[in-house]
């Protein structure tokens, strides 16, 4: 697929973020977790999410596609603009902002191309994130990258961080490369460009740039050392061949090519690499499983674990191999060596596959032919698996996700202790819980700061639940509208912080409203949610 027609393809289908497990970024799979920073009013500022919730940050901006790393805890979405909102742990400036220890996705940082200094025009394509780098690439071909670069996984010079988004340059025999895909290990990056070709940089400690070889040697003071590529190094393993999908798991990757081919480089731990055996492969090759003769065996989708890779096949099958769990079947005492399907799913047609940290996701058709989202993983302790607050938080077999249901997901983004949703607005939207729960939203209309009772009770804005009678809407609105509505204020300015976050702008017409009660009791509060409602009634 070319670049122009993956934004055409973006262009066609958007969609709203939701977001489920651990939102204590500095503290995420560290020891000294603790329970997240108390807002004023007592609430939690950064907990645990146990199922799905709208991100009401990024609520009115139209999203295309969500990103991050099994073994990272940041995140990069990409809207309809070709922007990129970035959030999570900024460990190394890994989201490109120096002397920060985090972004809160109530307060995402947007970052346009033509800040980067790519030409007018340049829209954000796709995205990759490591344990602590981030790639974006560009509609015109280029890649930047910022985060963690002692081992050149940001295609610079080696140094402890890249602080600031900075140009990749990936070129072959002195000619730009147009890059339309990356993905990232931990010490590694990979990109893919518009002719199918396969570059890699970074550590090459363990064959993950699959170029045949380690470099291990012994340096000055009995260290072993390794190969390090700060530019990005050509895979001619992969010549001839027409690569169009890449993905990577902590220190392997997985590569599809246009025929339904599987290719497999990097550490071969735990066996996922699905080749019978546990060498690293410093080369690409060829899994047999997938290899034909017979055209429904091969492969049409691929995904990467810590320690598993993932295909989904031209019938929709799901195949999985290494390890996924921690006891039984699938565990570090007997992983999976060769691609196995997952009994429990055999009957479904895969959609769309996704691993994170301890998790694994797949969309599949349900009876109805509406999507139904399916997730299992073991020691999913911050709730990214998103099973609901009174389930159980870990699943070791495919579980259907019940809080997702009659919600059309199209993308999964699952990271080391999160996960983010992105799916088609619908009309269960309105259901679904908001994060934050509370943004300290006026008790009255924001512009007459008055409450005229139920035969008038204001429209709450979806995003920022602020109330606005029709008649002081400009202009007036006669009846409640269909489906999402915002206020003006949300309408000015898309993808705004939200709650505690959120930044008092001098020129917003709350400015110009008579002071409003700031807090409500838990009676106060209840009846004002209870009005919106019944205003939204009005409109069926």
């Amino acid at each position: 697929m070319s670049t122009n027609q993956a934004q055409s393809s973006n262009e066609q289908k958007w969609g709203r973020v939701l977001i489920c497990g651990g939102t204590d970024w500095p503290k995420l799979g560290r020891k000294e977790r603790g329970g997240g920073a108390k807002a004023e009013n007592g609430a939690t500022q950064n907990p645990d999410l146990f199922e799905p919730h709208l991100l009401r940050s990024l609520l009115n901006v139209k999203s295309v596609s969500v990103h991050t790393s099994c073994s990272g805890c940041h995140f990069v979405v990409l809207d309809i603009e070709g922007n990129a909102w970035l959030f999570g742990r900024n460990g190394f400036s890994a989201l490109g902002v120096p002397k920060v220890e985090y972004v809160s996705e109530n307060a995402p940082r947007m970052l346009n191309p033509a800040e980067l200094g790519a030409p007018k025009g340049t829209k954000f394509v796709h995205a990759a994130c490591g344990r602590n780098h981030t790639l974006l690439v560009g509609s015109d071909g280029s890649v930047w990258a910022a985060g963690q670069n002692n081992l050149g996984q940001c295609g610079q010079s080696t140094c402890p961080e890249v602080s600031t988004f900075q140009v990749v340059s990936v070129t072959q025999g002195g000619r730009k490369e147009n890059v339309i895909q990356a993905s990232a290990g931990v010490t590694f990056s990979v990109v893919l460009t518009d002719t199918g070709k396969v570059f890699t940089f970074g550590s090459a400690e363990k064959g993950q740039l699959g170029n045949g070889t380690t470099g291990e040697r012994i340096t000055t003071g009995n260290k072993t050392s390794y190969d390090i590529e700060t530019t990005p190094v050509y895979v001619k393993e992969l010549d001839g061949k027409k690569i169009v999908q890449i993905a990577s798991g902590q220190q392997h990757s997985v590569a599809l090519d246009d025929t339904g081919l599987v290719y497999v480089w990097g550490y071969n731990g735990y066996c996922r690499l699905g080749l019978g055996n546990q060498v690293d492969a410093l080369k690409p090759k060829v899994v047999p499983q997938f290899a034909g003769p017979n055209e429904a065996t091969m492969a049409a989708g691929i995904a990467a674990g810590p320690s598993n890779s993932v295909v989904i096949d031209k019938q929709g099958m799901y195949w999985m191999a290494g390890k996924w769990k921690n006891s039984g079947e699938g565990s570090s005492g007997s992983p999976y060596s060769s691609f196995r399907y997952m009994q429990d799913i055999m009957g479904c047609k895969v959609l769309l596959a996704r691993s994170g940290g301890v998790t694994h996701w797949l969309v599949t058709p349900d009876d109805d032919g509406s999507p139904m989202t399916v997730g299992w993983g073991q020691n999913a302790i911050n709730g990214e698996l998103g099973l609901g607050p009174d389930e159980p938080k870990s699943a070791t077999k495919p579980t259907r996700n019940i809080p997702l249901v009659g919600i059309d997901v199209f993308d999964i983004a699952a990271g080391q202790n999160t996960t983010v949703f992105l799916a088609k607005p619908t009309e269960k939207f309105s259901d679904m819980p908001r994060h934050p729960e509370e943004v300290d939203a006026p008790a009255y209309c924001v512009k007459c700061n008055k409450d005229n009772g139920e035969d008038d009770s204001p429209l709450e804005c979806d995003k920022c639940d602020a109330p606005w009678h029709l008649k002081c809407l400009d202009p007036p609105l006669d009846a409640v509208p269909d489906g999402e509505w915002f206020c003006p204020d949300c309408e000015d300015d898309p993808g705004a912080p939200v709650g505690a976050w959120a930044v008092k702008k001098t020129k917003s017409k709350a400015k110009k409203r008579p002071a409003s009660p700031a807090l409500m009791d838990e009676k106060e509060t209840g009846q004002r949610k209870a009005a919106a409602p019944a205003s939204k009634k009005k409109k069926q």
